[in-house]
Order: structure tokens, then C-alpha cells, then sequence
């Protein structure tokens, strides 16, 4: 059964690239597409990655740093979430509800324009990068970032969509906490334990095997949400990918090779997370 279905898949997707060619008289151009992937550099007599490459490389440094930090300001707003302070309580439940209620590319040009921009203007950050793109040793500089000219703009990707993110990670972290029972806490606070220890050492232990399934869904979907950053101009794989379309018209074979790279980044992740959660 399997193998009749993956052969029916593989009709259907021959159909439509005929189907494709025919009406629109379009001219399949695939043989184009690893020049866009690698291209040889005379000067330094070797193989560099091309556009659709350092979009792909651009993306993943883009959804580790957000993820991170998505991940650290969404346990923080979670934890907030549940305290026993009523200021605190209503100042995360604030942010979250304003995050989740609103349209994501509405939040990234608000964080952007008014966050972001701001912050790097006042750490003097676009200067900074320069410097070391203009350097001789910025090998592992570029191996973090990618170009160091390009340095502002990554950082404001990674701010605007892990801002974004972490409402939907807060409220994660939030409905796993209060999904420990009740009398755990009481028997914490009975035999002297702080409200810290508490949340150490009982509670967010316990927590946590329960939030991996759904942190896990979110951090695909951060995979995807990461094409929205392309807005702001940051040269993740969505922007380099319309650059590629742009200059070649190769509006199919960019756009699906692009789909592929999504495929296997989310369906890998998919994958690892599927063990981490047996």
C-alpha cells in the first residue's frame, strides 16, 4: 500500500509539472539551479555557497538564536504567568495576549521599527560589524553570523521572531505548570522548600516532559514563521530565494527548491523531536 501511494504521489506530481508546462508555456530550467546552490570563486579557488545556500545557512543561524532566546523569555513569561504577584501576573498575561492576538507580520515591522532598529542604532552595532567584515581573522565571526555586513540585519530577525515566539512558548510553559497537581506544591512548601525550589526541583521537572510535545510543534512552526523576517530585508533563504526569481524568472524551480529546503529542515526536526519525546 505504501508503495502505491508514494506511486500515485509521484504521477500526480508528473501530471501537474506537464499540466504546468503545457498551459503556461514554461520553460523548466533545472539544470540552472546548482550554479544557485555553489558557485566556484577564482580568487579563493574554491566552492562557495551561492544564494539559495546562504539564505538556507542564513535561515538556520536565524531559527537556532531565536529559538534560544524564544525559549529563554518564554520560560520567564510562563513562570510570570503563575506567580503569586497580581502586577506580575497581568504585566506577562498583557504581552502574551497582545503577541497572540495580533497578526505576526503586524509584530515584526512594530518590534522591528520601534525595538530593534532602535537598539542597534543606540549599540552602534552596524559600525561594529564593519569593522570586523573589513578584519582578516573574521572566520569565525562568519561562521556565527554569516557576513558581518549583513550583521544588523540578522540580529533584528532573530529580536523581532523570538519576541513573537515566545508568547506562544510562554503559554506552553504556563499550561505546563499548572498541569502539575496541586498537592506536589503544597507538599513542597510543607517541608520548607522556597517558591524557587519549588518550581527547581518539583515542578518544572515534572513540566517539562509534558511541554516537549508541543514546544517541539512550535519550534517547526518558528522554522516557517522565519520566511516573515524576509519583510524586514534579513537574507534568509525566503528573501535570497525571491532575489533568485527576481533576476532568472525561474519562479518554479526557485520557489520549490526553496519548499524542499523548509521540508527537510522541519521534517528533521520533526524526526529528532519524535525520539526526544520517547
Amino acid at each position: 500500500m505504501d508503495a502505491v501511494i508514494l506511486l500515485v504521489v509521484v504521477a500526480l506530481g508528473g501530471y501537474i509539472a506537464t499540466r504546468i508546462g503545457a498551459e503556461l508555456n514554461y520553460n523548466w530550467r533545472w539544470d540552472k539551479i546548482p550554479n544557485y546552490l555553489y558557485r566556484y570563486k577564482a580568487s579563493e579557488d574554491a566552492w562557495v555557497p551561492n544564494l539559495l545556500m546562504q539564505g538556507l545557512f542564513a535561515t538556520i543561524r536565524i531559527t537556532i538564536y531565536s529559538s534560544i532566546l524564544a525559549l529563554i523569555l518564554g520560560v520567564i513569561l510562563g513562570v510570570a504567568r503563575v506567580s503569586e504577584n497580581l502586577t506580575i501576573r497581568m504585566l506577562a498575561r498583557t504581552y502574551l495576549e497582545f503577541l497572540r492576538n495580533v497578526p505576526p507580520v503586524v509584530i515584526i515591522f512594530i518590534f522591528f521599527f520601534f525595538l530593534s532598529e532602535q537598539l542597534i542604532s543606540a549599540l552602534n552595532m552596524e559600525r561594529w560589524a564593519r569593522g570586523i567584515a573589513r578584519s582578516e581573522n573574521n572566520e569565525i565571526w562568519s561562521f556565527l553570523f554569516g557576513d558581518m555586513r549583513r550583521f544588523p540585519a540578522l540580529i533584528s530577525g532573530v529580536i523581532v521572531l523570538a519576541l513573537f515566539e515566545s508568547a506562544f512558548v510562554g503559554e506552553i510553559i504556563r499550561a505546563g505548570i499548572q498541569s502539575v497537581p496541586k498537592g506536589q506544591r503544597e507538599a513542597a512548601r510543607s517541608i520548607g522548600m522556597s517558591r524557587g525550589q519549588e518550581l527547581r526541583y518539583i515542578v518544572l521537572p515534572q513540566a517539562l516532559k509534558k511541554v516537549i510535545p508541543p514546544l517541539a510543534n512550535q519550534f517547526i512552526t518558528l522554522v516557517k514563521d522565519s520566511s516573515l523576517v524576509s519583510l524586514i530585508s534579513v537574507p534568509d533563504l525566503t528573501f535570497k530565494t525571491i532575489e533568485l526569481v527576481a533576476s532568472t524568472r525561474m519562479i518554479f524551480e526557485g520557489w520549490f527548491t526553496a519548499a524542499a529546503f523548509y521540508f527537510v529542515i522541519c521534517f528533521g526536526l520533526s524526526m529528532l523531536f519524535r525520539r526526544l519525546e520517547r
